[in-house]
């Protein structure tokens, strides 16, 4: 189980609570490290999501031997990382989908390549949500909203102009590439 996260609010928290209100499945992916599996973890559990991880050796076997028995022994709500590393799950989770169409019954986490098996991104089509998690952004650090557009078109964009650094380095504007001329 992973370690206990962080308190940072993550920009994209609101749109995964608006995502799970009508959709049945809705996947969180993006590169590693990038909090896929705490933002998941912080808008589910609350809700009561259950956690699964397919980093876990007997989860992961449990789901490649019988996807279809795995699917149906879960409870209503569900988290399920790490989702690509059970490629045979996605067809078994169509399949419970559209037995039963319940708005917000399974988050899943997953690396970029899950989206680039077009097997597995078509089973689900129409009935998930795609939502792209990028690292923490500074203002996600510091805590407060962003406001870099609304501060740029309202014009209170602080500017300034600067000289070149080739200018105040003497002969560092002349760049030379070895075997060009």
């Amino acid at each position: 189980m992973p370690r206990k996260p962080a308190n940072i609010l993550r920009f994209l928290a609101a749109r995964v609570r608006e995502a799970l209100a009508d959709t049945p499945v809705v996947l969180i992916h993006g590169p590693r490290q990038s909090g896929k599996t705490t933002l998941a973890r912080m808008v589910g559990e609350p809700r009561g999501y259950r956690y699964f991880s397919f980093d876990d050796e007997a989860a992961r076997s449990a789901a490649e031997q019988d996807p279809v028995g795995f699917v149906a022994d879960l409870p209503g709500r569900v988290i399920l990382d790490e989702v690509q590393r059970v490629p045979g799950l996605f067809t078994a989770l169509k399949a419970a989908v559209d037995r039963h169409r319940t708005p917000g019954r399974f988050i899943l986490t997953g690396s970029a390549n899950v989206l680039l098996v077009p097997k597995l991104a078509d089973s689900l089509a129409g009935r998930m949500g795609i939502l792209r998690l990028h690292p923490l952004a500074q203002c996600e650090i510091a805590g407060r909203k962003p406001g870099f557009l609304g501060t740029l078109f309202a014009g209170i964009f602080r500017t300034r102009v600067t000289e070149r650094l080739g200018e105040a380095y003497g002969t560092a504007s002349r760049c030379v590439v070895p075997g060009l001329r």
